[in-house]
C-alpha cells in the first residue's frame, strides 16, 4: 500500500506538472492569437492600400489612354496623319531638324543685323543706303556659309546618336505658333462676306433713317418749342393781367399782386414767383403771407386762370377754412361769376359756403355703425328760374328726378 501510495503520488506529481505545462501553454495561446490577429489586420490594411493604389493607377491609366486618344484624334484632324500607321524615318527627321535649325539661325542673324542697323542709323547719316546694301550682301554671304556648315553637320551626324528632342520641341512649338497665327481656312468666307455686306447695307440704311428722323424730330421739337413759347407768353400775360385785377377785387383797390418769371430766357422750364401786397403790408413773396392771405391769393390765381380757359368742373378742398367772414363774402362773390361756366365741388365746413350751394351732400348715420351718403337740394325751381340754370342747378334737377 505504501508503495502504491508513493506510486500514486509520483503519478499525481506528473499530472500536476502536465497541468502546469497545459496552463502555461493555454496562457501563451491568447497572446499568439492576438499576434496572429494583428498580423492579419496589417495584411488586410495592406491589401486595402494596395487595392486603393490599384484603383488610382487604373484611373490614371484610363486618363492617359483618353489623353492618347484625344491626341490621336487631334493629330488626325489637324495634320491629317494617322499615328497608328505612321512609320518614323530617322534620317528624314534629322534632315528636317537641321533645316529648322538653319532657318532659326538665319532668323536670329537677320534680327541681330537689323538691331545693329537700327543702332547705327544715327551715326551713319547719309551713308545709310550703302551700309544697308552691304549688310544685305553680308547677310546673304552668311546664309550661304551657314547652309554649307549645316550640310557638313548633317553629313557628320550618325543616326544612332538620336535627334535633339529639346530643339525639336522648340521647333514644333514655333511651327505650331505660326499655324495658330495663320488660323483655319474659312471655306464659306465668300458667302459670309455677302451676308455681312447685306447686313451692313441694311444697318447703314437704318442708321441713315435714324439720322434723318433725328433731324426731323429736332426740327419738330424746335418748332413746337417756339410755338409753345409764344402761346405760353400770350397766356401768361393774360393770366398776369387777370391776377392783378382779381387780387384787387378780393383785397381792395390798394392791393397789388404780380406774377414774375424767374428766367425770362427760358420761360418753359423756369419757375414762377407769386408776389402779393395786401393792404397795409409790404410787397413780399406769397410764402411770407398768413394762411388766409395765401388762400385768397390762391383763389385769385385760380380764377384768373379760369378767366383765360375755364374748366368743366373744379374741386376745392377746404379752401375757405382759413378765411374770416369778410373774406368768405368776397370768395362767394367771385365764385358767383363762374358758376355758369363750371361746376364747383367744394369740401367745406363753413355755413355761408353751404348756404350758397345748390346741392349739398353729406354722410349720416341713422343706424349706429351704418353710414350712408345723403344729398339735399337747397334751391327751389322758382329760384333756379329766376337765377338761371347753373351747372349745380342741373345737378339738383337730376337729383330730384332720381
Amino acid at each position: 500500500m505504501r508503495e502504491e501510495i508513493a506510486e500514486r503520488r509520483r503519478r499525481a506529481g506528473g499530472v500536476h506538472g502536465a497541468l502546469e505545462d497545459a496552463g502555461r501553454r493555454r496562457r501563451e495561446l491568447p497572446q499568439a492569437i492576438n499576434g496572429a490577429e494583428a498580423s492579419l489586420s496589417d495584411l488586410r490594411h495592406r491589401i486595402d492600400q494596395l487595392g486603393e493604389q490599384r484603383g488610382k493607377e487604373e484611373v490614371s491609366l484610363a486618363k492617359i489612354e483618353m489623353r492618347m486618344e484625344k491626341l490621336l484624334e487631334s493629330v488626325m484632324e489637324r495634320y491629317q496623319v494617322d499615328l497608328q500607321a505612321f512609320e518614323p524615318d530617322s534620317h528624314q527627321l534629322l534632315a528636317c531638324m537641321m533645316e529648322q535649325r538653319k532657318v532659326m539661325r538665319s532668323l536670329e542673324r537677320r534680327r541681330a543685323t537689323m538691331a545693329a542697323k537700327g543702332d547705327g542709323e544715327e551715326a551713319e547719316g547719309e551713308d545709310g543706303e550703302g551700309s544697308e546694301d552691304a549688310g544685305a550682301e553680308e547677310a546673304d554671304g552668311d546664309d550661304a556659309t551657314l547652309a554649307e556648315k549645316v550640310e557638313e553637320e548633317l553629313e557628320n551626324i550618325e543616326l544612332e546618336d538620336g535627334p535633339d528632342w529639346k530643339f525639336i520641341e522648340t521647333s514644333v512649338g514655333e511651327l505650331r505658333r505660326k499655324l495658330d497665327a495663320m488660323g483655319p481656312v474659312n471655306i464659306d468666307s465668300i458667302d459670309e462676306y455677302d451676308e455681312l455686306e447685306e447686313r451692313h447695307n441694311f444697318v447703314k440704311g437704318q442708321h441713315d433713317d435714324l439720322v434723318t428722323g433725328k433731324k426731323e424730330l429736332l426740327n419738330v421739337i424746335e418748332r413746337i418749342n417756339k410755338e409753345t413759347t409764344v402761346l405760353f407768353a400770350d397766356t401768361f400775360k393774360k393770366v398776369q393781367t387777370n391776377f392783378r385785377e382779381m387780387f384787387k377785387e378780393l383785397f381792395g383797390a390798394t392791393a397789388k399782386a404780380d406774377l414774375i418769371l424767374l428766367d425770362e430766357e427760358d420761360p418753359l422750364d423756369c419757375g414762377i414767383e407769386v408776389i402779393a401786397k395786401p393792404p397795409g403790408k409790404k410787397l413780399q413773396s406769397i410764402t411770407l403771407l398768413s394762411g388766409g392771405e395765401r388762400s385768397m391769393t390762391a383763389v385769385a390765381l385760380l380764377f384768373s386762370i379760369y378767366m383765360v380757359k375755364p374748366s368743366p368742373f373744379c374741386v376745392l378742398d377746404a379752401l375757405d377754412a382759413p378765411l374770416d367772414e369778410s373774406n368768405i363774402g368776397r370768395f362767394l362773390k367771385v365764385l358767383d361769376r363762374f358758376v355758369d361756366q363750371s361746376q364747383f365741388i367744394i369740401v367745406t365746413h363753413n355755413r355761408r359756403t353751404m348756404a350758397r350751394a345748390d346741392v349739398m351732400y353729406g354722410v349720416t348715420m341713422e343706424e349706429f355703425g351704418v353710414s350712408k351718403p345723403v344729398g339735399m337740394r337747397l334751391t327751389s325751381s322758382d329760384t333756379r328760374k329766376g337765377k338761371g340754370r347753373t351747372a349745380a342747378s342741373k345737378a339738383a334737377e337730376q337729383l330730384d328726378s332720381e
